[in-house]
């Protein structure tokens, strides 16, 4: 059999798309059995936050499937030889792992690889009902409904760029927009919890901060997304054990490094944008501009923390950043020093994606005053009135 199949061959779309239904037919059961009485706002959040819930978990599915290089276990897309599942495939996988018996092709990255891809589908689903229940309460809810349309439209690019993961041979531009897009698909998710949450009876509403307040959480923010993408492109590279020793790299604070070629983006995997292979300079450049750049993030995630911290109604969210920041320290640095253990990649990557959540909340949920007082003063003067 041929263990070289067409890159794109749809014919088990149709039962994906269905096992898909199936997937997320449990957790829309749940959600209307627990809020049936409740409100349309009500019900949309915790659907909302069951789904966000969801997608974090495929992120870090996501993060396990690249790192235990299951990416390519199913060359072809969106089934696997063709079959819905490794199952039908199994016969060519047998071939592709006689003749390459470490991958990319095995059993067992196949199954990896396709639990990866039924994951997303049922994410995708449940995406589909959000956005087609908030059209259809849009006259009664005050969220605006354009959220869950706009998150559709980007789960159905993220699958694109799962596709072009595949078919491109894990070409590392593509595959670090894939996480990107994971990361910006969990920011819309967190966006619309907090919305419907605002919108609910009773909520006290946005929490006023001050303008540096403010500026720390933006610029944190910013800062995380910068890291994401250098984070991705040290993955995506295999860049991690360019350096092995902390806080050094080669035993040197500034190893040599050749930045032209590690940050050329569009090239394939392990090769220049001119064919030869990528020399390990430019592996280094790539970890250490990584390093150098988290130094950065952890003293912004201080600042935020500093800021909020005086505000009671923010107190979680300092507590939360601070422990976050905490876990990518010692995450980062367990994945040098002990040569990348895959319960410390997936970590890390886990990590980042709940920073993205907590500053995406933290964001949404707050609103700048004008008073040129300082937080702790504010909240006061707030109590007495």
């Amino acid at each position: 059999m041929d263990a070289s199949p067409a890159l794109y061959d749809l014919s088990p779309l149709l039962r994906m798309m269905l096992l898909g239904l199936v997937i997320a037919l449990g957790p829309l059961a749940w959600v209307w059995l627990r809020n049936r009485h409740a409100p349309a706002a009500q019900r949309l959040r915790v659907l909302t936050l069951l789904t966000l819930f969801l997608t974090f978990d495929l992120v870090l599915f996501g993060a396990f499937t690249r790192l235990t290089d299951s990416g390519l276990g199913c060359p072809d897309w969106p089934g696997c030889y063709g079959h819905m599942s490794p199952v039908g495939a199994k016969e060519a996988i047998a071939a592709a792992q006689s003749a390459m018996p470490t991958g990319p092709v095995t059993h067992s990255k196949a199954w990896v690889e396709m639990v990866h891809r039924y994951l997303a589908t049922g994410v995708g689903v449940l995406i589909l009902v959000l956005a087609l229940v908030s059209w259809g309460e849009r006259k009664r809810l005050s969220v605006w409904h354009g959220w869950p349309l706009l998150t559709l439209f980007w789960v159905c690019l993220q699958g694109a760029f799962g596709a072009l993961t595949v078919t491109m041979k894990l070409f590392p531009a593509i595959v670090t927009l894939h996480l990107l897009g994971g990361m910006v698909l969990l920011a819309l998710l967190r966006m619309q919890a907090v919305g419907y949450a605002l919108a609910a009876p009773g909520s006290p509403g946005k929490t006023g901060l001050s303008p540096g307040a403010r500026t720390a959480l933006w610029s944190v923010f910013a800062l995380v997304w910068l890291q994401i993408a250098l984070g991705g492109w040290v993955s995506t590279n295999y860049a991690v054990l360019a350096c092995s020793e902390f806080p050094t790299c080669q035993g040197s604070w500034w190893p040599t490094m050749d930045f032209r070629q590690g940050f050329s983006l569009w090239r394939e995997l392990g090769v220049t944008a001119q064919g030869d292979a990528i020399p390990f300079v430019a592996l280094t450049a790539i970890h250490y501009v990584h390093r150098l750049s988290a130094y950065v993030v952890l003293a912004g995630l201080g600042w935020a923390v500093w800021r909020l911290w005086p505000v009671p109604a923010m107190r979680s969210t300092a507590k939360a950043l601070l422990a976050l920041a905490l876990l990518q320290l010692a995450s980062g640095m367990v994945n040098v020093v002990l040569d990348w253990p895959l319960l410390a990649a997936v970590a890390h990557t886990g990590g980042a994606a709940a920073l993205v959540v907590v500053l995406t909340g933290a964001l949404v949920s707050t609103r700048t005053y004008s008073e040129p007082v300082g937080d702790a003063a504010y909240n006061l003067s707030q109590a007495i009135r």
